[in-house]
């Protein structure tokens, strides 16, 4: 994990003076309305980020910058949160430059638009939104693309996803064009073989795909109303597997573990308490359920189907265009 630095103007500055300039590529993103800018001179970074997110006019001013650059130091970012401007040195891994312009993104609609982050998975099932937020290593992706199998399910996103109220209601917002996906998808579940056999995987495993080859197009949402919480655990020493929480339990649960979000930019006491009164009010009106993920990932999955209400013999979608099936 990279080291999260707090700059001030004036650093950003110099870093720009040293690091920002005569860059060849400067691309603008759309993200979930944000336009965020990567600025770098690395062309495997400036390829996964076109087909990573949705294009910006380029008349349009960036409401947020990245600068991804090698400096031959320690894997850091810097961050200045008065003009949401990052810099991120020396890393290997796109998933970080990805998330970090999310966190960009969520940062400038958390302070102006009341609308706040969840990393995690958000699916539309039967017009009803589900989202599974999980720390790091609990099956998150494995949890959710085996739901995508299910030929009621649609997509929002698979990774971090937005929400904002309106009254009572919560409304989740996907963002990514393209999605970032592990390459032992497809050896969990096999519906997703052939999307990994034309992957371009990276030295992380992991590869940006357009999960619409599978799913199909019409199968992808940009937002859904949600209904349901999912939060994920593996805890070899619990021996319930599923059951429900209060909001209470629940909000102590993602307090204790961050927000199951390691890439908050800014996190001081205001920026907590934002986000512990947001976390609040989504889990007051939303259903929510503790995962324990210790069994296999088709009993997971039937846990959750009973719960939502899913019958246990639900369809499938066709697998390339074959008939549906049932699991």
């Amino acid at each position: 994990m990279y080291k999260k630095v707090i700059i001030t103007p004036g650093e950003r500055e110099e870093l720009l003076a040293e690091f920002g300039q005569n860059l060849p590529y400067g691309l603008k993103s759309n993200i979930s309305g944000v336009c965020v800018k990567l600025n770098t001179d690395i062309d495997y970074w400036a390829e996964e980020w076109r087909r990573n997110w949705f294009p910006m006019l380029h008349s349009i001013h960036s409401h947020g910058r990245l600068f991804v650059r090698n400096a031959g130091g320690e894997e850091v970012v810097k961050y200045d949160p008065l003009s949401n401007t990052a810099f991120l040195f020396d890393t290997d891994y796109y998933g970080y430059v990805k998330s970090i312009a999310l966190a960009i993104a969520g940062d400038v609609m958390e302070e102006n638009h009341d609308i706040y982050s969840i990393h995690g998975a958000c699916l539309d099932i039967d017009g009803h939104g589900l989202s599974i937020i999980a720390p790091s290593g609990t099956g998150k992706t494995t949890t959710a693309y085996g739901l995508m199998r299910l030929k009621n399910v649609r997509f929002i996103g698979d990774d971090w996803h937005f929400f904002r109220f309106f009254g009572d209601d919560v409304v989740a917002y996907g963002s990514e064009n393209e999605s970032y996906i592990r390459a032992d998808v497809g050896d969990v579940w096999q519906e997703y073989e052939s999307l990994v056999k034309i992957a371009r995987f990276d030295n992380k495993n992991r590869a940006v795909v357009d999960i619409s080859r599978i799913v199909g197009k019409g199968n992808i949402r940009d937002s859904v109303p949600l209904k349901h919480v999912i939060l994920l655990k593996r805890d070899a020493k619990d021996p319930v597997p599923m059951r429900q929480l209060e909001h209470e339990e629940a909000l102590d649960y993602l307090s204790k573990n961050s927000f199951c979000n390691p890439h908050f930019l800014v996190e001081d006491e205001r920026k907590t308490a934002l986000r512990v009164a947001a976390y609040r009010r989504l889990l007051k009106n939303t259903d929510v359920y503790l995962l324990n993920t210790t069994e296999t990932p088709v009993q997971s999955q039937m846990r959750i189907r009973e719960v939502l209400g899913i019958p246990r013999d639900a369809p499938l979608r066709p697998i390339n265009g074959g008939p549906v099936h049932t699991a």
